[in-house]
């Protein structure tokens, strides 16, 4: 299935997270999948209907099928689709520690997205 990534590369923590995950992916021929990086392309914020600043602040993958995951979920969703990390993707899915995950996740992209706008990345 056909998915687009929205991520930020203005910041060097996600960048370098999605740069691995894409060097993952594309390795074990994961080509399916478009990386549309919201710093060079603002405009792209539009596709997934929601403000720029919130496409900086956490991840977003939208489907094929129009489906939009958010942070963690987002996360939970490219590794579903890259051998050898499956199993993470299904360990943060499990209700429990899916709750937990998305607070971590929602907590630290709070705190890395005021860091970064602190420092004038964008």
């Amino acid at each position: 299935m056909h998915s687009k990534v929205y991520y930020n590369s203005a910041c060097p923590v996600c960048n370098a997270g999605i740069k691995d995950q894409r060097r993952r992916m594309e390795a074990c021929g994961g080509k399916d999948v478009e990386w549309i990086d919201v710093h060079t392309h603002p405009e792209a914020a539009e596709e997934v209907g929601v403000p720029l600043e919130q496409v900086r602040e956490r991840l977003h993958v939208k489907t094929e099928d129009g489906r939009l995951d958010v942070g963690a979920d987002a996360f939970a969703r490219l590794w579903s689709q890259t051998p050898g990390q499956r199993w993470l993707a299904k360990l943060v899915q499990l209700p429990i520690i899916q709750q937990l995950t998305r607070l971590v996740y929602n907590v630290f992209a709070r705190a890395l997205y005021r860091w970064n706008r602190a420092k004038r990345h964008w």
